[in-house]
């Protein structure tokens, strides 16, 4: 039996909230980072592919 801590809970749903929107800056404000990067580190994401998103999204 694999057991799942809120960590791995709130980690795998931010992924999936990127995953299908690829709004990054959604996924930032959600997880309450206030530096991209963070966000960038915490969803494993490459940075040129999270800067590429960050920019082709208008907020």
């Amino acid at each position: 039996m694999t057991a799942y801590g809120t960590h791995s809970m709130r980690r795998t749903k931010a992924t999936q909230i990127y995953k299908k929107t690829g709004n990054l800056r959604a996924v930032q404000l959600l997880l309450g980072h206030t530096k991209m990067d963070s966000t960038v580190r915490y969803l494993g994401v490459e940075l040129e592919d999270a800067l590429a998103i960050a920019e082709a999204i208008e907020i």
